[in-house]
């Protein structure tokens, strides 16, 4: 699948893998709509794409706000045509340990990590499956993989994702919509420049949005990377607790 002259959706494009995204699918001539909440930033991402001859229309709202992502894909549908693709890609890392709970922070997360997520994708699928075609997204997180201590609310978020996704993919396999869960390690963005801690294997969100779009055109069931980082969560998933509590302080953990 080629991206050029299709109608894509970026949630949370004002930084980080959102703007990577827009930028790069505007360069292969995609018509690109980017929503996130900060209007300035918004504004110097589609001044961008057009100064390089690229089409993009913006739009500002809250994933986290049914009402208002709605307005904003709306919007946004008026301008470039049905929706193609919805890369639903807006998503927040605060803490959230045991002591204290810090169960606002759960709650945030919930809300934007994967309400906002279902919000994005129920705003495009009814007509893509009148249409019977057309690309659902998730940026989910290897995070998704297992509880880690210090992040338990951004792991369970990101699992969410992960499992609403699956269950959507199977469900609409035979009615011409694909469902993607893209699963990034540690990607070098304003979120994770936030991190104290080691971050192996750490990316920048240009090298991330191109290995992203590559794996898109195959429209594969779930994209993990980098592997070496998805080797590491797989063995942490098997290790014992004492094994992570260890090797792994509160709040290490890979955040998109």
């Amino acid at each position: 699948m080629s991206f050029a002259n299709r109608a894509v959706i970026v949630t949370g494009a004002s930084g980080g893998i959102g703007w990577a995204l827009a930028q790069q699918l505007a360069a292969q001539g995609a018509r690109v709509g980017a929503i996130a909440r900060r209007a300035e930033q918004l504004a110097e991402l589609e001044q961008s794409v057009r100064m390089t001859g690229g089409t993009i229309a913006t739009a500002v709202g809250d994933v986290g706000d049914r009402e208002a992502i709605h307005a904003a894909v709306r919007s946004l549908t008026e301008k470039l045509g049905p929706i193609d693709v919805m890369i639903a890609n807006a998503g927040v890392g605060v803490p959230s340990g045991a002591d204290p709970m810090q169960v606002h922070n759960v709650e945030t997360m919930m809300r934007v990590n994967f309400l906002g997520v279902v919000y994005s994708l129920e705003t495009v699928l009814p007509e893509m499956l009148r249409r019977r075609s057309g690309h659902l997204v998730a940026i989910s997180s290897m995070a998704a993989y297992k509880g880690l201590p210090g992040s338990a609310g951004y792991c369970a978020s990101k699992a969410a994702v992960s499992s609403y996704c699956e269950g959507l993919r199977i469900e609409l396999r035979s009615r011409g919509v694909a469902v993607t869960t893209v699963c990034p390690g540690f990607i070098d963005t304003p979120m994770t420049a936030k991190n104290d801690r080691a971050m192996p294997f750490l990316m920048s969100a240009d090298r991330a949005a191109r290995r992203i779009l590559r794996a898109l055109e195959r429209r594969p069931a779930v994209y993990d990377f980098p592997k070496r980082m998805r080797f590491l969560m797989w063995l942490a998933k098997w290790a014992p607790d004492r094994t992570i509590a260890r090797q792994i302080p509160a709040g290490a953990i890979p955040r998109e």
